[in-house]
């Protein structure tokens, strides 16, 4: 009895053992996850700008591009939180949105009023329509292209604020124009064939521009100036003899080398040919 008493007693102490060095959370699976997910859509955008042509990823680009509709009338009035809209005629004086009637009224400003009538801004957008309808039919956005394919890698179409531009350029291997001069190559025949009937579904009018590449050499006297006029004045003809009214036809002009399309000042993508469908402008 005495021995078990003075005995000292059994303390167990458990320990426990954790393999794997111990939890760490799982933030790094995110991260990676995150990272992965970057790399796909990487490579997957590296494979889409190498398989698709330029008006394909034109129209990509299109698709993405945010739309955010303003409205022009304000929100303003005329008690003590009146306000004025950003479209007035005093608030944006420079960029034509705002109210442009010779004698309209502080009320129609703040309202940018611009002395259209409904009528007239529904015309403008059926222009407006028209034109794209074209640009479509030209690049094939709304089914069968009218350009042959072995062509279409020689045209750009663009809408600015002139209207549809209509951009026939040169490769190295396939001119618009033989060897320097001002006598059309056949494929230049065939697009302007093209072109035609194009413009025969609209009523615009049509201005068309030379641009030529730069001299390779240094010459006593520059033809850049007379070779990009004579070769927009040859597209005119051409566009002529397919049955185009000449009165449609509003300039013709020759931009020489003053206005680039690659940084190369010599190279023959700088030779092109720009037919441009103007906007309908209500005349004064």
């Amino acid at each position: 009895m005495s021995a078990q008493a003075n005995a000292a007693p059994v303390i167990i102490k458990k320990k426990k053992v954790i393999a794997g060095g111990g939890h760490h959370g799982g933030a790094w699976k995110v991260a990676y996850a995150d990272f992965v997910t970057a790399m796909m859509a990487f490579f997957m955008l590296m494979w889409l700008l190498n398989a698709t042509t330029e008006q394909q990823r034109k129209g990509i680009a299109d698709y993405f591009s945010p739309t955010i509709p303003i409205n022009r009338v304000s929100g303003g009035g005329n008690g003590a939180f009146g306000g004025e809209s950003i479209f007035s005629e005093m608030t944006l004086p420079k960029n034509g949105t705002g109210a442009t009637a010779p004698h309209s009224s502080m009320e129609d400003q703040a309202r940018g009023a611009s002395g259209t009538s409904e009528g007239e801004k529904n015309a403008e957008q059926e222009a407006v329509e028209a034109v794209e309808a074209v640009e479509a039919m030209l690049m094939g956005r709304g089914g069968e292209t009218m350009v042959m394919e072995n062509a279409l890698k020689h045209i750009v179409t663009r809408i600015t604020d002139e209207g549809l531009v209509i951009e026939l350029f040169e490769l190295e291997d396939v001119p618009l124009f033989k060897a320097e001069d001002d006598e059309p190559a056949q494929l230049l025949r065939d697009l302007a064939a093209v072109i035609a009937e194009l413009a025969k579904t609209v009523t615009n009018r049509i201005a068309i521009g030379g641009h030529v590449r730069s001299d390779p050499v240094v010459l006593a006297q520059s033809v850049v100036w007379e070779r990009s006029a004579n070769r927009a004045d040859q597209m005119r003809h051409l566009l002529e003899e397919v049955s185009i009214d000449a009165k449609r036809v509003q300039r013709v002009t020759g931009h020489a080398d003053r206005s680039l399309a690659v940084r190369d000042p010599m190279a023959r993508r700088n030779n092109r040919i720009e037919v441009i469908l103007l906007r309908d402008t209500k005349r004064n």
